[in-house]
């Protein structure tokens, strides 16, 4: 039996997608997933993103940004806490990725929130993954 990691595979399709210079990428819905997409849409990662509805689990459909050279916003995405090894921290603890030039996303028992976020609020959690 296979393990499955669905924020893995999230993150995997953005990579992709940014690499073959995509306009979109479509991911099937959750809503962790959509809690981490509203992040990259706040932090500016992202142009926009909607929730299209199907007969089964939804999908969200991503519209990626690029810079002016047509280079991809997002630079690198990286995961963290994993199904195998689950990262906890507290709200000392929460890493800065790139001396705060990226974004570590965080899931609390208050919702999923950037680290900075979560440093601020004074309360920590699981790393789920860098983006940068």
């Amino acid at each position: 039996m296979a393990k499955t990691d669905p924020i893995a595979d999230y993150l995997t399709r953005v990579r992709n997608a940014t690499m073959a210079n995509h306009t979109k990428v479509d991911i099937p819905a959750s809503n962790l997933k959509k809690a981490i997409t509203r992040i990259l849409l706040d932090e500016h990662y992202i142009k926009n993103y909607v929730s299209i509805r199907d007969n089964k689990q939804n999908i969200i459909r991503i519209y990626l940004r690029y810079d002016d050279n047509e280079k991809s916003v997002i630079a690198g995405l990286r995961r963290i806490s994993r199904p195998g090894l689950r990262r906890y921290v507290n709200h000392q603890k929460i890493p800065r990725v790139f001396n705060n030039l990226g974004v570590t996303i965080v899931t609390t028992s208050q919702g999923v929130m950037t680290g900075q976020e979560a440093r601020k609020r004074g309360i920590g959690g699981e790393v789920l993954c860098y983006v940068w």
